[in-house]
């Protein structure tokens, strides 16, 4: 099997969306991480869910956990409302990591180390011209490893 056989198509966001968008369309679309793509189409990053998350959490809260106890439940429930301005690419750090990405024709086994390698449960898989040709999840791989074994 190759990458291209598995890969799947979603939503996709840019740097100009707004996170609380990029949340909804992870959360909805029920993906374990988003591609943040250019204006081509190709990866700019990939973000596995817990990035994501890091989008959303003001950093003043990521750094001293003290500091987040001390907000009350329902005010801590509130940290999604305080997104309303904010863009995916105001919260991406200035050097952003190369993004996870595979060849339409590597193998699953180069997936699957890959994903290992870089703790990602997503990985993206690009078309010959560089552009974005669909997506494998870790679900996606292993499900695809559990039913085309020949004694399953």
């Amino acid at each position: 099997m190759r990458a291209s056989d598995i890969a799947a198509h979603v939503p996709t966001v840019t740097v100009h969306d707004p996170v609380s968008w990029a949340l909804r369309v992870m959360a909805v679309s029920r993906l374990p991480g988003l591609v943040v793509v250019d204006e081509a189409g190709r990866p700019l990053t990939v973000l596995p869910g817990t990035q994501v998350l890091r989008l959303a959490v003001p950093a003043s809260f990521q750094d001293d956990p003290a500091l987040a106890r001390t907000i009350d439940e329902a005010h801590a429930d509130l940290f999604w409302e305080e997104l309303a301005d904010l863009t995916v690419g105001d919260c991406l750090p200035p050097k952003r990591a190369k993004p996870v990405t595979v060849a339409a024709d590597s193998t699953i086994l180069e997936v699957a180390a890959l994903m290992c390698r870089v703790h990602s449960p997503l990985v993206a898989v690009l078309a010959e011209d560089g552009a974005l040709a669909g997506v494998i999840t870790l679900e996606r791989l292993l499900t695809s490893l559990a039913v085309s074994r020949p004694d399953a």
